[in-house]
């Protein structure tokens, strides 16, 4: 089939004017390719990470190191998917965080072979997205050995948290999350079953 503007083109979801660059705290939900269950598995209400979903945490944690102008905050590896915060420039003071599995990450085993992003160069949500995607891509195809192999799905959700309720109400979500998964629409386990 040819190639046809009309039909063939993605819809933004972003919000129209907006500068994705400008200071400020961003929800973020990235899916994998098909949303295959590649990162990990919930036990009881526990997110278990494979290597996969270890790879995945561990450049999640990285990316202020390419990225001086921002700080994570919450955030969490579900088995096709990862929820996180992302806030930019000067905006909402980040939360505490550590892992799954209870421990601070100190050091990243995970890099990215870049040298970190300039300091003076302010990159919007998608280019921080995109290098995610790249670096996490990257580590897991080494290791599963299928070099040019999608993880993740092209485009990612956002969401601009407006105010400090509406930050806490996502903090609170994120790590809920895997306690939920019986119900979640991104576990293929309940897809075409009445939720």
């Amino acid at each position: 089939m040819q190639y046809d503007p009309d039909i063939h083109h993605r819809r933004s979801i972003r919000l129209k004017g907006w500068d994705y660059s400008s200071a400020g705290a961003y929800s973020v939900t990235i899916c994998a390719k098909y949303r295959e269950c590649l990162l990990g598995n919930i036990t009881g209400s526990d997110m278990c990470l494979n290597e996969y979903g270890n790879i995945a945490a561990d450049c999640w944690q990285d990316l202020p190191k390419h990225y001086a102008h921002i700080e994570l905050d919450a955030f969490i590896i579900m088995p096709n998917h990862v929820h996180g915060i992302i806030v930019v420039g000067a905006g909402f003071k980040p939360a505490f965080f550590s892992n799954p599995d209870g421990k601070i990450n100190a050091e990243c085993k995970y890099r990215a072979g870049l040298k970190p992003a300039p300091t003076y160069a302010q990159h919007g949500l998608s280019e921080i997205v995109r290098a995610y995607k790249t670096f996490s891509t990257r580590y897991i195809n080494k290791i599963r050995n299928a070099s040019g192999i999608p993880v993740w799905q092209r485009n990612f959700y956002e969401h601009i948290i407006r105010n400090e309720q509406e930050l806490d109400a996502i903090r609170t979500y994120i790590k809920d999350n895997p306690s939920k998964w019986t119900w979640d629409e991104e576990n293929p386990n309940i897809k075409g079953t009445a939720n």
